[in-house]
């Protein structure tokens, strides 16, 4: 026989079925409330005793019930349903997808009933305060915080970047260190996270103002190496005063051609590398990656190769081209060549969707600083 409090958990929604059908058929607006506060009360007193069966009983009558109840009752519903894991499901998504953020905030930061495919839909289709909501939740995967970064304000962003138990994807960093250009709190929160991927933590550092890699320094001194190869990095520029005009001519040349016949391929680009032809291989990149020239040869003259990474893995080159530019380059400019090892496991690691998002921005920095006229 069953144990008396499952008796009394089993039996205690049947026992309101009467009234219920009563209120719903013959009751003010009032008794349904009241009706309504009866029956929640009753599952959130033993939640944890019914079983999923009991649950959807609830769900059916809490939705009868809550069929047009007025604000006040349903911001009192969706607090009381938020923390409780096992709330009944129908209910929990109705009230998430509420146009009023008061009645759907507890749930979209709180309950356990919402899966993924509730909350990106409520991030795609709804207020941003419903997306400032979301971020607060405890933890987040990688496919709500992308949708996330795609459309949420400034706001959105800094609660996110400050959510350690969000989880982000590359191609998510990505498009979020994209957004964080020109804000120094939101870049300095971003490159705070314990969880940014090592490129593009640099990309970052490229992007940001000298005062957040101060604050960067001071608040992680775990990242001082990091964020002082990096201002060096940036500062490194080639300097070719006495280069060959004609040769560059000539490179650009052979260049354009293969491009213009589709022939620019990865095999070409391993060609120049190995044979130490450094405009011939600019180029080539450049055209690849629809980039300057000049964005190209300081991408190559930096200390760091992750840049480098970026642009072949962008390129479509596979890893015996990209071996032969960090040769080049290494002995062109003198170099050291690094650790080899890494840097094909980062390269490897690296998806091109993640490195091609990452390319676009600079190609939309360099085109802003093209445009930009002195004041």
């Amino acid at each position: 026989m069953p144990p008396a409090s499952a008796q009394t958990a089993s039996s205690a929604p049947i026992a309101f079925l009467d009234e219920i059908g009563e209120a719903l058929a013959h009751g003010s607006r009032e008794r349904r409330e009241s009706m309504l506060r009866h029956v929640t009360d009753l599952f959130a007193g033993r939640a944890a005793d019914y079983s999923e069966d009991e649950v959807a009983l609830f769900d059916d009558v809490i939705n009868l019930l809550a069929a047009e109840i007025e604000f006040h009752a349903r911001v009192a519903l969706a607090t009381q349903l938020a923390p409780i894991p096992n709330a009944p499901p129908r209910i929990v998504k109705a009230l998430a997808f509420d146009d009023a953020i008061e009645v759907a905030a507890p749930l979209l930061t709180k309950s356990a009933r919402l899966d993924d495919a509730a909350l990106v839909t409520v991030a795609r289709t709804k207020s941003q305060q419903h997306l400032l909501a979301i971020c607060g939740r405890e933890t987040l995967s990688e496919t709500v915080t992308d949708s996330l970064i795609l459309r949420g304000d400034r706001r959105v962003l800094m609660r996110l970047a400050d959510n350690a138990g969000a989880r982000m994807s590359e191609r998510g960093y990505g498009v979020f260190v994209g957004r964080a250009e020109g804000d120094d709190s939101l870049t300095e929160r971003l490159g705070l996270r314990a969880d940014i991927p090592r490129p593009i933590f640099l990309v970052l550092l490229a992007q940001a103002s000298a005062l957040v890699r101060e604050r960067l320094e001071a608040a992680r001194p775990d990242l001082r190496a990091e964020v002082s190869e990096a201002v060096a990095a940036a500062a490194l520029s080639l300097q070719e005063e006495s280069r060959d005009l004609s040769a560059e001519a000539a490179a650009r040349s052979l260049v354009f051609s293969l491009h213009g016949t589709g022939e620019l391929r990865d095999n070409y680009v391993e060609v120049f590398s190995r044979a130490g032809q450094f405009e011939e291989t600019a180029f080539a990149i450049s055209q690849l990656c629809d980039l300057p020239v000049p964005a190209v040869e300081r991408a190559l003259a930096q200390k760091r190769s992750e840049t480098v990474l970026i642009l072949a893995k962008a390129a479509g080159l596979r890893w015996p081209a990209t071996l032969a530019i960090l040769q080049m380059r290494a002995a062109k400019l003198g170099m050291p060549l690094g650790n080899l090892e890494q840097a094909r496991a980062s390269f490897d690691k690296l998806k091109p969707a993640t490195a091609q998002e990452l390319v676009r921005f600079y190609r939309a920095r360099e085109t802003a600083s093209a445009n930009k006229t002195p004041a």
